[in-house]
This record gives C-alpha cells, sequence and structure tokens, in this order.
C-alpha cells in the first residue's frame, strides 16, 4: 500500500508540474527542416524546464503556409504563438494586426543594438512604420547550381552569363543525348518562387517594380521582355522541358537531386538535400555559383529568408519572446547553417570554420546575399504577387501571349499602387 501511496503522490507531483508549465505552439513550413527545428527546440526545452514546446508543421510552399495561417489569424485563434513567416510577410503582418510588436520587450537602445548584428536587410525587413515586427531566422538568396561532374566532361567553366548557360546547356544536353536530361530548370507554377523568375530578368536589366518612394515604375516592355525570356528557354533554345508551368521549387530539387538536371535556379536549402539525402544521386556532383547576368549587365539575386514573429493572438506572449530570441540567436543560426545549409543571417557565421567545412561554398554566398534584390515590400504583396506569377505561369502554359500578360501585369499593378 505504501508503494502504491507514493506512486500516487508521484503521479500527481508530475501531473501538477505538466499543469505548471508554459506550452508553446510553433508553426514551421514542411520544407523548413522541422526535423531540425526539433532538435533546437529540444536544447530550449532542456534549459527551460518550465516550457513545453511543440511544433505544427505546415505546407511545403510559403503560400501554401499563408493560405493556413491566414485562416488561423484571421479567426483569432490563440492555438499559435511563434510563427516562422517569409521575408516578405512582415507588412502583411503589420497592416493585418496578426503579430505582436517586439517593441514593448525591448528598450530603444537595445533594440538597435540587437539589429546591428544582423545582415542589414534582414533587420530593415521587419521594422515596418517603424515598429519592429519579426526577427530573422536565416538568410536565404537564389543561385545557380550546376552539375560539376557534366561541366567538366565537355571543358565547361562555370557560367557567368544567361548566354554562357544557355549554350552550356545545349552542348551538354546534344552530347547526353539523354531523354530524362533536362537542361535549364527554374519556378513557373503558381507559387512564389515564380514571382523570383518573374523578377530576375527585369533586375537583371537594371529595372524594378516600384522606386524608393512606393511609385509603380516597372514598364510593360521590361514585363514582356521577362516573360519572353523564360518562353525562350522551352521554345527557342530547347533548354527547358515543355511543361514549365508545372515546376515548383522543390520538384527541381527533387529532379535535380535524381540527376534530371544539369541547371538550376534554387534558393541556399538544395545544397543540404543534394548532399545529404540517402536518395540523392548527385552527392558530390553539385556546384553552385551566383546567378548569371545579362552581358553588359549586372547579376541579380532574388532576396529569401525567414523571420520570426509572434502571434498578436497568444496567451504567452512573453515567453514566446523569449523563445523567439533564443531562436533568432546566433547559435541556432549556426545549428541550421551546418544540418540545413541554411545561410547565416549573421556575417560572422560565413567565416566560421565549421560553418565552411559543411558548406565551403558559403565562403562567396555572402556577397550574393548582401546584394539579393528584394520583392516589392507591399502591404498588399500578396495580391501584387499574384499578378506576376499568374502571368508568367500563363505564358509558361501557352494559354497568353507575352505581349497580353505583360499587359494585364502593368494593369494589375497600377490598381495595387498609389499614383
Amino acid at each position: 500500500m505504501k508503494k502504491l501511496f507514493w506512486l500516487l503522490v508521484a503521479v500527481l507531483v508530475m501531473s501538477t508540474a505538466l499543469a505548471q508549465q508554459t506550452r508553446l505552439r510553433v508553426f514551421v513550413g514542411g520544407q523548413q527542416r522541422p526535423d531540425i527545428m526539433r532538435k533546437i527546440l529540444d536544447t530550449y526545452q532542456q534549459r527551460n524546464p518550465g516550457v513545453r514546446v511543440e511544433i505544427e508543421v505546415g505546407g511545403a510552399t510559403s503560400d501554401q503556409q499563408q493560405q493556413y495561417l491566414t485562416t488561423v489569424l484571421a479567426s483569432r485563434d490563440p492555438s499559435i504563438d511563434v510563427i516562422l513567416i517569409d521575408v516578405i510577410r512582415p507588412a502583411q503582418y503589420a497592416a493585418a494586426k496578426w503579430a505582436d510588436t517586439l517593441d514593448k520587450y525591448l528598450p530603444a537602445a537595445s533594440r538597435q543594438a540587437l539589429l546591428r548584428q544582423y545582415l542589414p536587410a534582414y533587420a530593415q525587413a521587419n521594422v515596418i512604420n517603424g515598429q519592429l515586427i519579426a526577427l530573422p531566422s536565416f538568410a536565404d538568396a537564389q543561385f545557380l547550381y550546376y552539375r560539376k561532374d557534366l561541366l567538366e566532361k565537355y571543358n565547361l567553366k562555370p557560367p557567368t552569363t544567361w548566354d554562357e548557360v544557355i549554350q552550356q546547356a545545349q552542348t551538354i544536353l546534344r552530347g547526353e543525348n539523354n531523354p530524362n536530361l533536362n537542361g535549364v530548370g527554374f519556378m513557373g507554377n503558381i507559387s512564389e518562387g515564380t514571382v523570383c523568375s518573374f523578377l530576375l530578368p527585369i533586375w537583371a536589366a537594371g529595372g524594378d517594380v516600384n522606386d524608393s518612394a512606393g511609385r509603380l515604375i516597372l514598364t510593360e516592355a521590361q514585363a514582356r521582355n521577362s516573360l519572353q525570356f523564360w518562353l525562350d528557354m522551352m521554345d527557342k533554345h530547347r533548354v527547358s522541358p515543355p511543361n514549365m508551368a508545372e515546376k515548383a521549387q522543390d520538384t527541381i530539387r527533387q529532379e535535380m537531386q535524381a540527376g534530371r538536371w544539369i541547371f538550376g535556379t534554387l534558393f541556399a536549402y538544395a545544397w543540404a538535400r543534394f548532399q545529404n539525402d540517402a536518395d540523392s544521386q548527385v552527392k558530390g556532383k553539385i556546384g553552385v555559383v551566383p546567378l548569371p547576368k545579362f552581358e553588359g549587365g549586372r547579376p541579380a539575386s532574388c532576396l529569401g529568408g525567414w523571420q520570426w514573429t509572434i502571434s498578436d493572438f497568444s496567451r504567452n506572449k512573453a515567453q514566446a519572446y523569449r523563445l523567439v530570441r533564443y531562436l533568432s540567436s546566433p547559435e541556432v543560426s549556426k545549428i541550421l547553417a551546418i544540418e540545413a545549409s541554411n545561410l547565416p543571417v549573421f556575417p560572422s557565421l560565413y567565416r566560421d570554420p565549421d560553418v565552411l567545412k559543411a558548406n565551403p561554398w558559403f565562403a562567396d554566398a555572402l556577397p550574393v546575399v548582401q546584394s539579393a534584390r528584394a520583392r516589392p515590400v507591399n502591404p498588399r504583396y500578396p495580391e501584387v504577387a499574384d499578378v506576376m506569377r499568374k502571368a508568367l505561369n500563363a505564358v509558361l502554359a501557352r494559354t497568353k501571349t507575352p505581349e497580353v500578360a505583360a499587359k494585364e501585369v502593368i494593369d494589375g499593378l497600377r490598381a495595387l499602387y498609389p499614383r
């Protein structure tokens, strides 16, 4: 009986302790390596015994995640405390009043000191109308991944211009004569990545969507040239297959991992998958260089990256803030760099020996991240993005000509930008 009594006491004590724990729920996307995030959160729990952290895993793409989160946040649901959001989202979250501003936890001087540690683009992206909406998790940018073994086989150097990419892809495709091998992979489905595809030729040619005052400056000719550039990859140069309207970023990554692409325009996460995944057919065969430029132009990459924000409907905001500070720390940034090939948001980590051992190409990645271009900052960004990605997708699917789609892009954007 005594044993039973003390067992019941122990169960009661344990139940009371669990009831007193703060429970936090963290939302991450399926592509943001929830397996590694779980290990990071386990460490946090060990250091903070009064906190239990659960993970909710969302869709694989930024769009799928935000569709779900819009439903949750619009209903003021308190079930999620901390959210990993795309770098394009802070303005949207601020306008919708979905995010708790972090300024209440930071004196002004402390905020300035904290933000100075990060790469400037990410510190700036998270301050909306003077309010700190989120803190950086990891940086990102698009790079050109290439089959190092195939370029070496044909005595080719990594390309620096789009003309070289096209010519090299044509040379290798002819030489290999392999129906399962494709030339140039890029995003063309109706997804966030296709916004980057639309913007790359515009930036490389010296253009942009809006000026520093937020006014629309994109011209119909610039939009048409971008749409034509990607259509030509399929129809004129024949280095991309005819179904590019179906290709999402992770589709390209998976197919390149299976040995089916010579070149791919992908974000940084792909490196760890190519090198470490058990099913990778290209371990040791992939190289990475900055995205190409046009002759006489400049290289351009699309700024990516993910940020930690606190739901304004969380019932544990103070504890959530402490967790966010840990998740946006140099310690966690280093773990993500080594285990997930996530680009760090701290400049010093690009020189860290442990990080470079896992990702030798990070030694040359910092200038690319620093010069990468941000997608348009607009409170109505989801609508802006929809105009651009639907236009490119329609052209690639051959349901609209570049001329018709370009006119629709400008008409659509005019309705979303101040005159």
